[in-house]
């Protein structure tokens, strides 16, 4: 059989089978008899980017060389909110004799969490089982309203009123919540069948149990090829030519950013005049931004986007990927998030000029943050359209025209940069745990996972090597596990095709690991975790610059080595004069031999095993804030796992023995603690012997 007819048979059961999944189940909790519509998007139509797209200018000439509140302190407010009937009352109390109009599990669970607690969980991304109680209670509660015919105004207020009333957030962001989300999470909390343990154990994952969900258990589809024999990744030749590559992401640029304003408000998002005046002057906004919850001024991203079109005037191409709006997620439009695409797309176009740029979807893009509703949803006023649309025609600039119907459908693409060398940009909110769409149906939204096997099987098939880039980094908590567990699986199979994978995101300077599902000693795939431009927060502005094996006969196309550069927050704001530097070289600040999967899976033991080569480490982390926590073995531990852990939710299959090794090493482990104890013992033996003596 041909390539071509290889494919195409596979398509053909792709399309007769779909993406396999288990049977769903009806619910008597559904209020609403709602049936996905079907889709009938064939990848096999589409056009593909089969002609080179970068002409690279440089090649020729360069070679490489707060303290939280008690349950009684909760309750008794909740007591005090109920009794309060001269102000407005919550709409979850009602005129019955028991006051409370909401089921007994819920009444349970209020007693329970923590407000600041979950606050905290959720801000950080670290969910445990106290945001998992919280979301059981509040998914519980808004089914409960659902079901017995509230209307979708009457949700909305009582959404508003329990955040305010509780003093979760001020009442102008819980009146912006409620409003920006609250027609959403109706519209689909009114059809999903889900019970509140199904959708907390879909949204926060390792922090809840692991609820059964048919309508989230499915696998995708592989073609009818076996996998070629696994490839040894050997060395990058030393003096071989090299691409220059720049990844900058997280810019979160905030337009009403104000200097002197405060910086240290109770809202997500601060330093702005409707942030109030500074209780005094140290809690006054920096010029060049402030390490509290505040997002980047205008000025310092031109003075960034200066510094590398000045310092590294020989970039290749780069890597943009994703998150450009503030995080003012209470009050955003959908026209200004599209002002601020364009405004920052302006920038780069002007700073860069004939310079390729490959862009990937962030989570903030959207409005509602997070709202990434899948091609099925095509009413007007839910459809995505109005971003993608937008992104296509902005995007068009630095990509072929092939790519606009896969970019229109999902913000994602396929690009041929170089003959045997290949871009793939990945949409990372249909992984997002907190995208609510996903909900109704997480089957591999908009095809996208199945249409990225084709991609990479027709490089695979034509010896093409592949980079992967996103936003969400797959082995994050807020991916989805059912998705990130077939993505897991995809770069295992195309091991031999994919060469490295860039995401943004956490705003850290990190990477992730992927191993063999089936031999976790074989590392197999390294993601690179770029730091952000926002100092959101306690971090310092950074940006990443990496060297990519280039074009020659034996190329890998690997990451040869990558420099991180920053500014110091600090200084420049109390010098009024921001200075750019290299933080570090990773090579050489870890004394690698290479950047291939092992040794990054090297590096991670010397990293568990070697506390100042972690303090190090942490320190690029952090991107050498001065205000960065200090961090114990939990904290390493955290860390190091993060790194190990590629497939999210699912830490005990990859971490035990890394953090067996950090516990013992603190000496919190039961044999650190026996042997610490014998040793204890021997020394007092020793001491009273020789004291007789």
């Amino acid at each position: 059989m041909t390539i071509p007819q290889t494919i195409c048979a596979w398509m053909v059961l792709v399309t007769v089978a779909g993406v396999q999944a288990f049977p769903t189940f009806h619910s008597h909790r559904q209020s609403i008899n709602w049936t996905q519509p079907e889709d009938d998007w064939e990848i096999l139509s589409i056009p593909r980017s089969i002609v080179p797209h970068v002409e690279l200018k440089h090649l020729e000439n360069r070679t490489n060389a707060e303290a939280s509140i008690s349950d009684e302190e909760f309750l008794e407010r909740l007591k005090r909110i109920k009794n309060n009937t001269s102000k407005s009352r919550m709409l979850w109390y009602d005129n019955t004799p028991d006051g409370l109009a909401y089921p007994p599990f819920v009444d349970k669970a209020l007693k329970l969490f923590n407000l600041k607690q979950v606050s905290y969980e959720i801000e950080h991304s670290l969910l445990s089982k106290v945001s998992c109680t919280a979301c059981k209670a509040g998914a519980g509660l808004l089914l409960h309203y659902i079901h017995t015919g509230k209307t979708e105004g009457e949700i909305i207020k009582m959404i508003y009123q329990f955040c305010s009333n509780l003093n979760i957030q001020s009442p102008r962001v819980c009146e912006g919540v409620a409003n920006l989300f609250g027609t959403e999470v109706v519209y689909v909390l009114q059809r999903t069948p889900l019970g509140p343990n199904e959708i907390c154990s879909f949204v926060i994952g390792d922090g809840c149990e692991d609820t059964y969900n048919p309508y989230h258990e499915w696998e995708v589809v592989f073609p009818p090829v076996p996998k070629p024999p696994v490839m040894e990744v050997p060395v990058p030749k030393e003096g071989a030519p090299f691409f220059k590559v720049l990844q900058i992401s997280d810019t979160h640029y905030d337009p009403h950013y104000v200097e002197g304003s405060n910086a240290d408000c109770n809202e997500p998002l601060c330093c702005r005049l409707s942030s109030g005046r500074p209780a005094n002057p140290n809690a006054a906004a920096g010029k060049w931004g402030d390490y509290r919850k505040c997002d980047t001024p205008k000025r310092t991203v031109d003075n960034m986007l200066s510094h590398i079109a000045d310092t590294h005037s020989d970039i290749d191409y780069i890597l943009w990927t994703g998150d450009l709006p503030p995080h003012d997620v209470w009050n955003q439009t959908k026209q200004e998030n599209l002002e601020i695409i364009k405004e920052t797309v302006r920038q780069m176009t002007e700073k860069f000029p004939g310079v390729p740029i490959f862009p990937a979807l962030g989570n903030h893009e959207s409005a509602p943050v997070n709202s990434f509703p899948p091609p099925y949803v095509n009413q007007v006023e839910n459809s995505i359209a109005w971003l993608y649309d937008e992104l296509d025609v902005q995007w068009r600039r630095w990509l072929p025209q092939s790519v606009s119907h896969t970019v229109r459908r999902g913000a994602f693409y396929s690009v041929l940069v170089r003959p045997g060398f290949r871009i793939i940009s990945l949409n990372m909110n249909y992984c997002n745990n907190k995208n609510w769409w996903l909900l109704l149906n997480s089957t591999d939204p908009a095809t996208e996972l199945q249409w990225f096997i084709y991609e990479l099987q027709s490089a695979e098939f034509s010896n093409e090597k592949v980079h992967v880039i996103g936003h969400i980094p797959p082995g994050h908590s807020d991916c989805l596990k059912v998705w990130s567990r077939n993505f897991y699986k995809i770069i295992s199979r195309y091991e031999n095709t994919i060469m490295a994978q860039f995401y943004g995101h956490t705003h850290f300077d990190e990477f992730e690991m992927f191993y063999d599902p089936a031999d976790l000693s074989h590392p197999n795939n390294i993601a690179y975790i770029g730091p952000s431009v926002s100092p959101y927060y306690d971090l310092n502005p950074g940006y990443r610059i990496y060297y990519v094996d280039g074009d020659h006969d034996t190329t890998t196309r690997l990451v040869v080595d990558h420099e991180s550069w920053i500014m110091n927050l600090k200084e420049a704001n109390h010098y009024d004069y921001p200075i750019w530097y290299k933080l570090y070289t990773a090579r050489a600040a870890y004394n690698m031999k290479a950047l291939r999967p092992v040794d990054w899976d090297n590096l991670i033991s010397e990293l568990t095993a070697n506390q100042e080569l972690f303090d190090l480490y942490y320190k690029n982390y952090w991107k050498n804030s001065p205000v960065r926590p200090t961090c114990d073995a939990e904290c390493r531990k955290r860390i190091l796992c993060d790194a190990k852990s590629g497939r999210s939710h699912d830490r005990r299959h990859f971490c035990s023995e890394l953090e067996a090794k950090v516990d013992d090493e603190s000496g919190k482990s039961w044999k650190s603690w026996i042997y610490r104890g014998l040793s204890n013992s021997l020394n007092i033996t020793l001491s009273a012997v020789q004291l007789v003596l």
